[in-house]
Order: C-alpha cells, then sequence, then structure tokens
C-alpha cells in the first residue's frame, strides 16, 4: 500500500489536500494523470449503465439538499455512526473498530460509552444564519434522484422496469478517515436507482449482483480478488430489504467496493407521504385511499403503483484504488526490474506515448510532434508527445503510469520507400514496425479491440 500511495504522488495521480498547509486529513485531489484514469473509469460505468442500455435515463442533481428531503429519507434520524473517545489521549474512534477495549492510539483502555455521531455535513444558505436555513451536502447520490422520479417520468415517458442513473460527489463527516482514497470525506458514486415492479424485485437484485460483478471483472480485477458478501439483517440500512457487497481483496484485506441494494418502497413512499402531507405538489390521479405522488400508472391493471428500487452504488474513490492494487506489478528483468501498472488499456490515462529518439534533430522532432497531433484528433482518449532524452528512460516512465502503447520516431523512420515508427507494447514489451500513414488506423483498431 505505501508503494502505491508513493507512487501515486510521484507521477500525478493522487495528492493530499492542501498539503502545502499540512493537508486536510480524509481529502484528496487527483494529479494530471489520476483525472484521466478517473474520468476513464467513470466513462466506462456511463457507457455501460446508460449507453449500452435502453431502459436507463441519466442526471445530474445538485449537492446540496433540502433538509426535509434528508429528513424524510430517515438520513437525520439514522445516517450515525457510534464514537467512543480516549479519555488519556483524547483519541475517537469508532466503537465497532475498537479491539480489545482498548485506544488503538496510546493503548488505554479507559474509554468513554459509545455516542452516536452524525456522519452528515450541514450547512446554512443565505446571509443570515438564523436557524430556519438549515441545508447538506448530500450524503448520497441516491436522494436527488429519488425527488426528481416525477420529473425524469413526465419528461421521458418511461415504463418499468427502468433506471435513473447518477455520477457525482457525496459528503460523510468520517470521524476517522482511512486507508488512503478508501474511506475518505469527499468522494465520487457511481449509483443506479432501478425502479421495478413490486414483485419481481428479488429477481431484478440477483441480475444486477451478477451484472456488476461481471463489469469489475471487466475493468481488470481478477475473479479471485473478488467476493460476495450477502449483509446479515441486522446490519441492513434503515431502508434495505435485502444488500449484496461486492468486496475487493485490498492489501489491508476484502473490504467492500459496491453495494447491490433492494431499497423496497422505502424512499419514494415516504417522499410521496410527506409531499402529500405538506401539499407541496399536485397528486396523480390515484385510488381513493391512497397517497402516493411518485408513483406510476400500471396500465394494464388500471391502477397506480410505487415501484420497488434495486441500488447498485459503487465508490468511484474505492473502484479507482482497487484498479490500482491489481494493476500494479513489478516484474524482474535482466537487467534490473520494472515497476509496471498493468491497466486495461480503455481505463488507461495516457493511450499512447510518441517519443523522438534524439530531440535534437529537427526532423524526428517534427514528426513526432506531428504523429502526435494526428493521433489526438481519433478522440479515444490522451496521446502525448514525450521528450525526456532517452528512449529507455520513457519506456520505464510510461510502463509505472500504465501506458499500453510507446511510439517511437527514429532515424529509420525515414529510410525506405514509406516512413514508419517503432510501436512498443507495455506488457510484453514487445517491439513492431508500423507504416506512419497506417498509425491512426492502426491505433484505432488497436483500442476498439482491447475494449471488447
Amino acid at each position: 500500500m505505501e508503494e502505491i500511495v508513493s507512487l501515486c504522488k510521484r507521477r500525478g495521480f493522487i495528492f493530499q489536500s492542501s498539503d502545502v498547509y499540512g493537508g486536510l486529513q480524509g481529502v484528496y485531489d487527483y494529479g494530471p494523470l489520476g483525472v484521466e484514469l478517473k474520468n476513464n473509469l467513470k466513462a466506462a460505468w456511463w457507457r455501460e449503465i446508460v449507453y449500452e442500455r435502453d431502459d436507463v435515463e441519466g442526471l445530474d442533481a445538485s449537492l446540496l439538499h433540502h433538509r426535509l428531503t434528508l429528513k424524510h429519507s430517515g438520513h437525520e434520524e439514522t445516517f450515525t455512526d457510534p464514537m467512543v473517545d480516549c479519555r488519556e489521549c483524547k483519541h475517537r474512534m469508532r466503537a465497532d473498530h475498537v479491539v480489545g477495549g482498548a485506544c488503538d492510539k496510546c493503548g488505554s483502555k479507559n474509554l468513554t460509552e459509545a455516542r452516536l455521531f452524525n456522519l452528515m455535513l450541514r450547512t446554512h444558505l443565505g446571509p443570515v444564519d438564523d436557524g430556519t436555513n438549515l441545508a447538506y451536502l448530500r450524503p448520497e447520490t441516491a436522494q436527488g434522484i429519488f425527488t426528481n422520479f416525477k420529473n425524469v417520468i413526465d419528461s421521458t415517458a418511461r415504463k418499468l422496469p427502468f433506471g435513473i442513473a447518477q455520477i457525482g460527489k457525496a459528503f460523510r463527516n468520517e470521524v476517522t478517515p482511512r486507508n488512503f482514497i478508501f474511506r475518505v470525506r469527499e468522494f465520487e458514486q457511481m449509483e443506479l436507482e432501478y425502479f421495478v415492479a413490486p414483485g419481481s424485485d428479488e429477481l431484478w437484485h440477483e441480475k444486477w449482483v451478477e451484472m456488476r460483478l461481471a463489469w469489475w471483472q471487466r475493468q481488470g480485477l481478477s475473479l479471485e480478488n473478488l467476493q460476495l458478501q450477502p449483509q446479515a439483517k441486522e446490519e441492513l440500512a434503515h431502508y434495505a430489504k435485502a444488500t449484496t457487497d461486492i468486496l475487493y481483496r485490498f492489501p489491508f484485506g476484502f473490504e467492500e467496493l459496491e453495494g447491490i441494494a433492494n431499497r423496497t418502497d422505502f424512499d419514494l413512499g415516504s417522499h410521496s407521504k410527506e409531499q402529500a402531507s405538506l401539499n407541496l405538489c399536485a397528486k396523480v390521479a390515484l385510488n381513493a385511499d391512497s397517497t402516493a405522488i411518485l408513483a406510476l400508472q400500471n396500465l394494464e391493471k388500471k391502477e397506480f403503483v410505487v415501484p420497488f428500487v434495486i441500488e447498485p452504488s459503487a465508490g468511484l474513490d474505492r473502484g479507482l484504488l482497487a484498479i490500482l492494487v491489481e494493476a500494479y506489478t513489478k516484474e524482474e528483468l535482466e537487467n534490473g526490474h520494472r515497476i509496471v501498472l498493468k491497466l486495461k488499456s480503455h481505463l488507461a490515462p495516457i493511450k499512447a506515448a510518441v517519443v523522438p529518439l534524439a530531440r535534437n534533430n529537427e526532423k524526428i522532432v517534427s514528426k513526432a510532434k506531428e504523429i502526435k497531433q494526428r493521433l489526438q484528433r481519433l478522440g479515444v482518449g490522451r496521446f502525448k508527445y514525450e521528450d525526456i532524452g532517452n528512449v529507455g528512460k520513457a519506456y520505464r516512465r510510461h510502463d509505472e503510469i500504465g501506458t499500453p502503447l510507446c511510439i517511437t520516431v527514429d532515424f529509420d523512420t525515414f529510410e525506405g520507400a514509406e516512413e514508419s515508427v517503432t510501436v512498443r507494447y507495455r506488457d510484453s514489451m514487445k517491439q513492431e514496425r508500423i507504416a506512419v500513414a497506417a498509425i491512426e488506423a492502426f491505433v484505432r483498431n488497436y483500442f476498439l479491440q482491447e475494449q471488447g
């Protein structure tokens, strides 16, 4: 884990936030390579969940939530962790992380009783804090989907089953952030709320568990490092009928990567009842004894139903960390060793580096820059002109950051009937000559094949 953290800072993947002021615990910034990797992982999820399905719409809801949203969702009352304090060193820790009744910092057993600590970050809207303008930074992306349910239905005319997907920031006031970007205070979620007819929820829950497990494997995580773990009844969130977690074997043990929850009709039902009682919006034409607003009409039965919800919810930062752990490889070579990130090509921050063999040769440099610009226009990701003056060092650098291809312009480029370059493959280190005129087609076909 220390090697990965070091690599992330050294090569520009992830930095401690506010590092120049000593750092802000539990908050991280993504550097030049980190933001590319993060965006590529988000794009892979969005492509799978939204673009490749015909039953999902996208959404981007606000980070700020009305207090009543999180009150009626149950978060104000239940979104808490039990905390204990050490009376000797004043260290605070989660009660379920205390081992042997002792402080994990100083070893003292002089601990307080457990107290509930609310994890939501609060703020106030407007110029005056008079107690009436309380709002929350959202602790999950789901509630923005539920409160926009009717808006999406009205604008898209969707029928069950269908989903609403969202990628975005969430905030939790973690008292004990830990394990690098695994548990932090500001993070991103990739979340889908998939609405189904009551009675079909258990079948859909099983389907989504299978689909999500397969997706993580396509991102490069090996099945031997993945586990499925159904949550025990006493561990379930207040809204859940059942939840299955996908666990990954991190250096610090198997931990949750994604949870697939059956949220039943809890959220839509709760918001419907509260909005009806507060007269915050007009009711749809329902049965006489119904108060549900966030409902769909079953045309066959001619009645309105509140859908059940299956929620695959993945932590983007945790996913990125798992991918780095899986990809990080140390290989022994005849002349030493190398570190290589064996990332899937669609996730690689840099798709290919174009390297001039001699940076003081104007003809070679000009051709390398031309090829880089031609490849950049393909629209498959970021390409880089790499001019560090030593082709061997360039190869090692790009092995370490996961670049799948290095394309070298050398003196042989201009020999023969047509111009050619050397293409080197990251994982095998094999090389071959490719015609410059065919380089776009070669690169485009390579990434299409790798993406599968």
